[in-house]
């Protein structure tokens, strides 16, 4: 590993951890040269994922693209960078688990939707308006309504205040 200081490639490693996820090690090393010490880490290669998009087209999948999808529905809501990352690495996981390489959007847009439904409910309707493509504002409030809990009393949701 290149020094980020000095450029030296001679280093040693000082520390090896399995990172929360499971699927990363972080290091930390010293470079043998200048004495800096710098972390890095270890991934798996995961293998190249397809997405098939709804018209039919593919594209190569990008990690990027789902973090910063996620990132915009999370924004200014109480959900730090290590829960998104945790969220996508839980997406990605799931994917690969249940299709071979070619992956659908409606695949992944569920599994993302699953998952921000638990963590934070603002950003799983925001996500789902982008997602579901609501056409109108009624689709919006149904939406919104199937978050609500109906009273144990009735079957029916809560009445809307005025």
């Amino acid at each position: 590993m290149r020094c980020p200081k000095c450029t030296s490639i001679e280093d040693k490693v000082i520390d090896s951890r399995i990172a929360r996820d499971g699927n990363t090690i972080r290091r930390r090393r010293e470079c043998l040269e200048c004495s800096h010490r710098f972390t890095t880490t270890e991934s798996l290669v995961r293998d190249n994922l397809v997405v098939v998009k709804r018209d039919g087209r593919t594209e190569p999948f990008m990690r990027d693209k789902l973090v910063s999808a996620v990132r915009a529905a999370c924004h200014k809501r109480p959900i730090d960078g290590e829960q998104i990352y945790m969220l996508v690495e839980d997406v990605i996981d799931a994917l690969e688990a249940e299709f071979e390489s070619q992956v659908p959007t409606k695949g992944i847009g569920e599994h993302v939707m699953q998952r921000l439904r638990k963590l934070d409910q603002v950003a799983y309707v925001r996500f789902a308006s982008v997602y579901k493509e609501f056409r109108d504002v009624g689709e919006f409030v149904d939406e919104i309504t199937s978050l609500t809990p109906f009273p144990p009393e009735t079957d029916t949701p809560p009445k809307p205040k005025k």
